[in-house]
């Protein structure tokens, strides 16, 4: 059996490499948007149309529909998949 150890330099290696990925990333990047077209869901979710089409239509993930444009809203689909986690 071989025992490895986390070293405090590992540790600090760890937190500086978390440091530079939160510069990459602009504060609220991913909340920046509130509402995502279908395109963008079905490959958030990496599923089909036909599969996004049966989450409306069973009630599963609400939408908006704006002129020809079928809207929906982050927070429904981050709800959707932590629903989907448990």
């Amino acid at each position: 059996m071989n025992i490895e150890f986390i070293t405090k330099e590992d540790l600090r290696r760890i937190e500086n490499l978390l440091g530079e990925i939160k510069g990459l990333i602009k504060p609220g990047q991913g909340q920046s948007k509130q509402w995502l077209k279908s395109y963008e869901v079905r490959k958030l979710l990496n599923i089909s149309p036909g599969t996004l089409q049966n989450l409306r239509v069973n009630g599963t993930l609400r939408y908006t529909k704006v002129g020809g444009m079928v809207y929906y809203k982050l927070e429904d689909i981050q709800k959707l998949l932590e629903d989907g986690q448990q």
